[in-house]
């Protein structure tokens, strides 16, 4: 039972991370167009985070992201030795908080998603060779697809917004879409919250089934299979939810820094542009149960709107380090996690 609570803990304070991690990608714009103050910024982005559970809960009626994470790790190759995959969340979720905290120190806008999906594989892989994962090549892929989406997306809602304002005064185009931008932002949140809490649910609900066999397990973590878990244990989803929306008040200053100005100058058009083909990109791959990066996702929507004004609008050299960092997150992450495995398979 100990290690099961460690196990749930430190999903816990991963996704507290990942919203301190990621709170910059939904504020960040409407921050840099001084729409709101940081402070109304992060409760704001935080409110939608969790009222993402609601929209998960009643209207998609599913966790469809969280079922894809859970079966990230194919639980069927560890017959026998059941035992081994707690370590191997363990060695998952210490190696994605090293990374994400590592990062944001750095102030590098990294994913806290693939963060962990490298976690996962590096330390399966690590007990028992890759037949022990699954889909990591479709998410994997999403590394490249989901900010050329954002990007392309960006693009066109820019083009078309400038197009529908250009008859527009300047003063008034300006107030109207500092008014609006509050919209976007709302549903980008709700799309960070929709995706990235469902992530840490796949791996708490992996956890509980792997553990069924404890004596003394309480009701309220009994079941028989992820998608049971998580369907039928509300508390799995609220506690989830709610340390993103947590993590989001805490804030992430030093990577909205990068996020707000650094890709390119957001004005208020700008900024809704971005953060609308943030959250249409975010509510798509939802529907389709493929976790991505939000930061991903966004950092591409900013550029495909910095884009439209002219290439050299889009400061490249920022990119460049971006997707550096990107490149690096699972293979990276892994490798820490097959080392903590390691360690860890000698004491547990």
């Amino acid at each position: 039972m100990t290690i099961l609570i460690i196990i749930i803990i430190l999903a816990i304070i991963f996704d507290f991370i990942n919203g301190f991690h990621d709170a910059a990608n939904s504020i960040a714009t409407v921050v840099s167009t001084r729409v709101l103050t940081p402070v109304q910024a992060v409760i704001w982005a935080a409110f939608f985070n969790f009222v993402a559970y609601f929209i998960a809960k009643y209207i998609f009626k599913k966790f469809g992201v969280a079922k894809t994470i859970s079966e990230t790790i194919d639980i069927s190759v560890f017959e026998g030795s059941m035992p081994l995959i707690s370590i191997v969340l363990i060695a998952a979720l210490v190696a994605a908080i090293i990374w994400n905290l590592l990062t944001w120190r750095l102030g590098i806008p990294s994913s806290s998603s693939h963060t962990l999906i490298g976690g996962l594989a590096g330390a399966a892989i690590a007990a028992y060779g890759f037949k022990a994962i699954h889909t990591i090549g479709l998410i994997a892929a999403f590394i490249v697809l989901a900010p050329v989406i954002g990007m392309v997306a960006g693009n066109v809602i820019a083009l078309i917004t400038l197009h529908m304002a250009k008859r527009m005064k300047p003063v008034k185009a300006e107030r109207w879409f500092k008014n609006i931008q509050l919209v976007s932002s709302a549903w980008l949140s709700i799309g960070h919250g929709l995706n990235d809490s469902q992530k840490v649910m796949g791996v708490i609900a992996v956890a509980l089934v792997v553990n069924q066999h404890l004596p003394g397990l309480p009701h309220w973590m009994a079941g028989t299979d992820a998608t049971y878990m998580m369907n039928n244990h509300e508390w799995i989803a609220l506690v989830c939810f709610g340390a993103i929306a947590l993590g989001t008040v805490c804030g992430g200053w030093k990577i909205m820094k990068t996020m707000g100005n650094r890709i390119t100058k957001i004005t208020p058009v700008e900024g809704f542009c971005a953060q609308t083909a943030g959250a249409m990109t975010l509510f798509i791959t939802e529907m389709l149960h493929i976790p991505v990066s939000t930061t991903h996702v966004i950092t591409g929507s900013i550029m495909g709107v910095g884009a439209v004004k002219r290439l050299s609008a889009v400061r490249w050299g920022v990119t460049k380090d971006l997707v550096i960092a990107w490149v690096l997150t699972i293979p990276v992450s892994a490798l820490i996690a097959m080392i903590i495995y390691w360690i860890l398979s000698f004491f547990i």
